[in-house]
């Protein structure tokens, strides 16, 4: 993975503050993928620690990690102090020496989580295999990437994503790196609405705070909706799977 430009940084940055202050959405996240996540757990992908903060308020031993220093800093900033967690470090995907670079991970972590990360990596299978290696051999890994090639936009191509997916598709790439699905959903269904008019249609390059605020104030109405549809359709696609 080469290292992303300023522009990208920014615009990432900015996007992860207009989030954090989406409390309940990100609440609604770390609830979802929170009953998959158990023993020593690593994040790939802290960012700035908008869903970090709910794993280190539970009490869990955590590693968080990010490819860009930049984040690092701001993890060791807001979460230094906890006493369970395990530290903050770098950590790349496709690093061509992984499991030389990475050695004291490899195969001690029950639970690695990814939020939005794997969508930014070319080599998505290559992002996957080295993931589960810092496995043990009962642990899990699970995935939160974006659904849906078609809903591709300028919030997309500002962001650097590579792709966005379906059930199936992410899917191939778990079988490709002998990862075995336990459970596959999709996640906020009204989301797709944002998502398509600001970015699709206003050809908008980054989220609105506004409309994020707004949309923050009815996720308990938006939760209720996933799960009228029994999560058959989403904005973003959840996956956990383990080794075989």
């Amino acid at each position: 993975m080469s290292k992303p430009s300023s522009d990208i940084d920014q615009v990432g940055q900015e996007t992860l503050d207009v989030i954090s202050a989406a409390d309940k959405f990100n609440r609604w996240m770390f609830d979802t993928i929170a009953p998959h996540c158990d023993g020593r757990i690593l994040e790939i992908g802290s960012g700035i620690g908008n869903i970090s903060q709910y794993f280190i308020e539970r009490g869990d031993e955590i590693l968080l990690t990010d490819l860009r220093e930049s984040y690092c800093e701001q993890l060791q900033e807001r979460f230094g102090d906890n006493i369970n967690l395990i530290g903050i470090e770098q950590i790349d995907l496709v690093a061509d020496d992984f499991e030389e670079r990475y050695q004291e991970h490899i195969g001690t972590f029950q639970t690695v989580f990814a939020l939005n990360v794997v969508e930014h990596i070319k080599d998505d299978t290559l992002a996957l295999i080295n993931a589960s290696k810092l496995l043990t051999s009962k642990g899990k890994l699970v995935i939160l990437v974006p659904a849906y090639q078609t809903l591709f936009n300028q919030f997309d191509v500002a962001l650097e994503h590579y792709r966005r997916y379906t059930k199936k598709s992410i899917a191939k790439t778990f079988d490709s790196a002998a990862l075995e699905i336990r459970k596959q959903q999709y996640f906020n269904a009204v989301g797709i609405l944002g998502w398509f008019v600001t970015g699709k249609i206003l050809r908008k390059k980054q989220i609105p705070g506004g409309q994020m605020n707004l949309y923050n104030t009815f996720v308990p109405i938006i939760k209720l909706i996933d799960k009228l549809i029994l999560e058959t359709v989403g904005l973003s696609v959840i996956t956990v799977g383990h080794k075989r």
